[in-house]
């Protein structure tokens, strides 16, 4: 995110924005862990200046773009060194909106632990980054927060059974950092982790010869019928063939999200009214909700809808007259988390869809204009600047700055979503 306020010393650096999900024990999405992270091109710097000059945009972040409001019900954990634990600048966050977590950098001294306790009376969440053992020079620190996150890539087997059976007496939330598989996960959760953070819920699993059920081959067929802008008959009578689709789609068209003030009464009127673009852009959003039968919302489907909209947003700054590229984006950001979803290889599933051929190459090969945008998305997601630095280099139109924006609102809508269909 680029910020154009002047410091003393000048304009503040280059920082970029992204977060990382923070699931609960029934794989909820409850918190993201926001990353401001500063550009490489920012070696010149001093790095003290440069880490009050972030915190800085940190909380900018949280007035210019509004980013407590974008993140609705989901709180953000904020990483916090000694300086800006210090510093005034935090006590400008939302406290209802963040949790200051607390850097393994930061020594637990007399004045900082007064500084937690001030902070805490002011009524902020404190939370402990990447612990990896129990040492009595830490207890007090873990005695004064509220959560306690792990680094379960460096602590793991019995040495994590061991250290999470020692924090249990303190009766704080463990976070189990760093989780990447769904093997990881399901071994924190038998240890007892409250929540979990990682992309362990985006990882396909590719199986061979892989069978997609009824309601899936139903909505891919579907969305095939939409991309080749085919009849509204045949439309309505594959979505006959299920029921319980049916009702999704009309559930989610009569929701805010849709953005109707009409309330839809039959399937041929949602069809009718919402148009081929927003139809197409709901049956995808649909192939992520119909494994959880519409009972809860998969995070898997807030990541998904975060890209598809964060990549429309971005091209329309690229092309603001380009509406094709728009659409084109949105459908790339939803379907790039596909295989995740339905457990088979994108060049399978695209061989059921009729896409355009830009589309196939952006999923397949990170090819053209969209896949430089999409490889741009997915820097946003992951903890390391360089992937953002990369992939904006090949999009000189953009900035840090006009990526920020757009994240917080693609968050916005992606956690509205979630609302309406919880």
């Amino acid at each position: 995110m680029n910020d154009t306020h002047d410091t003393a010393d000048g304009a503040l650096p280059e920082v970029f924005l992204g977060r990382q999900p923070i699931l609960d024990r029934a794989q909820q999405l409850v918190a993201y862990e926001l990353l401001f992270r500063p550009s490489l091109r920012n070696d010149a710097n001093p790095l003290g200046d440069q880490a009050l000059a972030t915190a800085t945009v940190v909380t900018n972040a949280f007035t210019q773009l509004s980013l407590g409001d974008a993140l609705g019900a989901c709180r953000g954990y904020v990483n916090v060194d000694e300086n800006f634990l210090f510093s005034e600048l935090v006590e400008a966050l939302p406290r209802e909106s963040v949790v200051l977590e607390i850097l393994e950098s930061v020594q637990p001294t007399p004045e900082v632990l007064e500084r937690c306790a001030q902070l805490k009376q002011a009524g902020f969440l404190l939370a402990v980054d990447d612990l990896v053992d129990d040492r009595p020079e830490t207890r007090a620190l873990l005695e004064q927060v509220d959560i306690i996150k792990i680094d379960v890539q460096e602590t793991r087997d019995e040495a994590l059974a061991r250290l999470v059976d020692a924090l249990r007496p303190l009766g704080k939330t463990l976070v189990a950092e760093k989780v990447e598989t769904r093997a990881q996960m399901e071994h924190c959760h038998t240890l007892g982790f409250d929540l979990f953070q990682g992309y362990f819920f985006a990882q396909p699993t590719v199986i061979a010869g892989k069978r997609l059920t009824a309601s899936e081959i139903v909505l891919l067929r579907l969305l095939g019928l939409v991309i080749e802008d085919a009849d509204t008959t045949r439309i309505e009578q594959e979505f006959k063939q299920e029921p319980g689709l049916t009702l999704n789609l009309l559930r989610l068209t009569n929701s805010a999200a849709s953005g109707l003030s009409t309330h839809i009464t039959s399937l041929r009127h949602a069809i009718t009214l919402l148009g081929r673009r927003q139809l197409q852009r709901w049956l995808q959003l649909l192939l992520y909700t119909a494994p959880q039968g519409g009972e809860t919302v998969s995070p898997l489907l807030q990541l998904a809808a975060t890209r598809g909209r964060l990549m429309e947003l971005l091209a329309e700054k690229l092309q603001p007259q380009g509406r094709e590229l728009a659409d084109h984006a949105f459908m790339i950001g939803i379907m790039s988390l596909m295989p995740a979803l339905l457990g088979m290889a994108m060049a399978d599933l695209l061989a059921q869809l009729p896409v355009a051929p830009r589309v196939r190459q952006a999923l397949c090969e990170y090819g053209g204009t969209l896949g430089s945008l999409l490889r741009l998305v997915e820097s946003t997601e992951q903890a390391d600047p360089a992937p953002a630095d990369e992939a904006l280099r090949a999009l000189p139109a953009l900035n840090a700055q006009t990526l920020a924006s757009c994240l917080a609102t693609a968050l916005a809508w992606s956690n509205r979503l979630g609302r309406s269909n919880g």
